[in-house]
């Protein structure tokens, strides 16, 4: 039997309907880090999934729950996918052949398709289009973000730059990790030809998602960017609207650890992430 290369690392908290669906269709091995759902989606798998790797976190670690599924995994490769996402046959062969082929590649960003209509992703539609160009030692266009569930990551290079982080905790986590590799001089890419696919059930809290934007995208930038990008989105936050009040006012307690962790980024990479940010990304 052919030696899996891949681990598939699922984060859920009370969407135990949506992972009926997408659990069976995940090549194995997968870990599934259950935030402390309340809808019986631990004993609903312990019975129907014994193949999976459940791990009971207790609470809602938010998107560092999926940290726990990397140290356990046993592959160099990592592949994510929520609850409701689910990677094309073949697609997780094809990403560990193309970063065994490419040692310096710490993220490869998938071709997301959305939905039954199979729409292109927004985020992979500007990876696709990137103005940072193609290394010569990368796959496909340079990136400096990424959609988690349609993400495979270096094991090692994902645990080096300190996964995802629980001052963002989640909505928006994939930035900080994007910058924080590339400033340790791994390498980020979209492949085209490696795909997953994500059928979101209609957003529960569109309001909410709102807020997490703002106040991400505020902690974000002080964690890493200059002074002048923080202004800009605490700028961006109040023209927002009430949520974008909401969602300043909620960065306010977790503004002390986003400080205590602050670390600009070398120059190279912020002037990468500017460009981008210049051209809609």
């Amino acid at each position: 039997m052919k030696q899996a290369r891949v681990t598939v690392v699922v984060a859920s908290k009370d969407r135990l309907r949506a992972l009926t669906r997408t659990l069976p269709m995940h090549p194995r091995p997968v870990i599934l880090v259950d935030n402390g759902s309340t809808d019986g989606t631990a004993g609903f798998v312990r019975r129907h999934f014994p193949d999976v790797h459940l791990v009971e976190a207790g609470t809602n670690l938010g998107a560092p729950a999926r940290n726990i599924g990397v140290r356990l995994a046993e592959t160099p490769y990592v592949a994510f996918a929520d609850d409701d996402s689910w990677w094309a046959p073949g697609a997780l062969e094809r990403a560990a052949d193309v970063l065994d082929a490419h040692p310096r590649l710490a993220v490869l960003g998938a071709r997301v398709l959305v939905g039954p209509q199979e729409r292109l992703d927004t985020v992979s539609e500007l990876m696709r289009d990137s103005p940072l160009g193609t290394e010569p030692d990368l796959p496909g266009p340079s990136v400096l973000g990424f959609l988690a569930c349609g993400a495979v990551v270096r094991k090692e290079a994902f645990l080096e730059a300190g996964g995802f982080d629980d001052v963002i905790f989640f909505f928006g986590e994939e930035e900080r990790l994007a910058v924080d590799l590339a400033a340790r001089g791994w390498g980020l890419a979209y492949v085209d030809d490696v795909v997953a696919h994500h059928h979101p059930s209609p957003a529960r809290d569109p309001r909410g998602r709102q807020v997490l934007a703002a106040r991400n995208a505020v902690l974000t930038a002080v964690l890493r960017r200059p002074w002048r990008v923080v202004a800009r989105r605490s700028f961006d936050a109040l023209r927002g609207g009430p949520a974008g009040w909401e969602g300043l006012r909620s960065a306010v307690p977790r503004l002390p650890r986003a400080l205590a962790e602050r670390r600009e980024l070398p120059l190279a990479v912020e002037t990468a992430r500017r460009r981008l940010e210049r051209s809609g990304g």
